[in-house]
């Protein structure tokens, strides 16, 4: 049996055109939805196949506003079956207090019962792309941590995690319990059924505060990449084309004359 823990954070839905907030230190979201990060979706679809196939539970956890109780609620609506608040302001919270926050739930979960063999959170967070969380938690609780985890299977008192490395595909055999991120691309997260979204409904959240105090993520500003220059070159139209065509990729040298 394996009971997994996946974090998730409520980011801002950034499909369209990114603007920053005056003060340069976030992303303006008056304007824009929010969801997870396609890592984190991926490590909920990770989570709820690994609690099934062992008879577990996958608990997941959030630290945000109260507003964060909508992300709780999509990852039970897909198979999550217990949901955790850490209610903060999340502007106040460095990836190192998190980290404490997210290790204090663990450690007290434990006590009353509920030991996790995983924690599982993205590679890094979408909105900040700080990738710091998963590290410091697995140092705090004094366990094993790997990153740039694609897939997994629990086995007998260890999990074995699969990813892609520089040099290829890398295989790691882990002891539990133990901390994964999470990235994207192993499974495709499951989309929630009608049932599912009734249960989220119904299912309570709990909600704690966390025995943090906040030295924040030492962030000065965030910074736009300049907008990249696009031209359009017409080669010409119908077969007039073809000389054009073969020229093009004879200077890009996919063919050779």
């Amino acid at each position: 049996m394996a009971n997994v823990l996946v974090c998730v954070k409520r980011v801002p839905d950034v499909s369209e055109q990114i603007v920053v907030s005056d003060d340069g230190r976030s992303i303006d979201t008056r304007h824009l939805g929010y969801t997870v990060s396609t890592h984190e979706e991926c490590a909920v679809e990770l989570a709820v196949q690994a609690a099934t196939a062992t008879g577990g539970e996958a608990t997941v956890l959030s630290l945000g506003s109260e507003d964060s109780a909508e992300q709780l609620r999509d990852a039970i609506a897909v198979g999550c079956s217990r949901a955790v608040l850490v209610e903060a302001d999340p502007e106040r919270f460095g990836p190192a207090d998190v980290a404490a926050a997210i290790a204090g739930v663990v450690r007290r979960h434990a006590t009353e019962g509920t030991a996790y063999d995983l924690v599982l959170v993205g590679t890094d967070a979408a909105d900040t792309g700080d990738f710091q969380v998963g590290m410091r938690l697995a140092y705090m609780l004094e366990l094993l941590v790997v990153s740039g985890i694609s897939t997994f299977e629990v086995e007998d008192g260890t999990v074995v995690a699969h990813g892609d490395g520089p040099d290829g595909a890398e295989t790691y055999e882990l002891a539990r319990p133990a901390v994964l991120a999470i990235k994207e691309g192993g499974v495709t997260p499951r989309y929630p059924s009608i049932p599912g979204r009734m249960k989220a409904k119904r299912t309570p959240i709990e909600t704690v505060t966390p025995d943090v105090e906040p030295v924040g993520s030492g962030r000065v500003r965030l910074k736009l990449p300049p907008e990249q220059a696009s031209s359009v070159e017409i080669l010409g139209e119908g077969a007039e084309a073809a000389p054009a065509v073969v020229d093009l990729l004879v200077r890009i040298g996919v063919v050779r004359r």
